[in-house]
């Protein structure tokens, strides 16, 4: 069974959106938890190209467009390191950079 793990900022972040989006992401995890991350694909999920490990939970409200970076790790463990809301067609790097320095932390037992 797999479980579900936030970062606290990432976790702030979510408790932060506006209830419809808020409500996409959570039935998105949902939907991880239940059938697995490697069974949901886009458009609720995408891998980050050039990085191994990193995926993103892709969310459209009404008002914005969100992401949120995660990974899986042993034991059927998820993990929420970052969101922020899109507001450029690609992805800025510097989104990137922030999900790969906590996932770092993660893997190295800091959080």
């Amino acid at each position: 069974m797999w479980t579900i793990e936030y970062d606290t900022r990432a976790e702030e972040w979510l408790c932060s959106l506006q209830p419809d989006i808020k409500a996409r992401i959570l039935r998105i995890i949902d939907m991880m938890l239940a059938l697995g991350p490697m069974n949901i694909h886009e458009p609720y999920v995408k891998h980050i190209e050039g990085y191994k490990k990193l995926f993103e939970i892709r969310a459209r409200g009404k008002d914005s467009i969100v992401r949120a970076f995660y990974f899986t790790m042993t034991e059927q463990r998820i993990v929420i390191l970052h969101g922020f809301t899109k507001k450029t067609p690609k992805t800025p790097k510097s989104e990137i950079e922030i999900a790969l320095k906590r996932m770092q932390e993660v893997l190295n037992g800091k959080t």
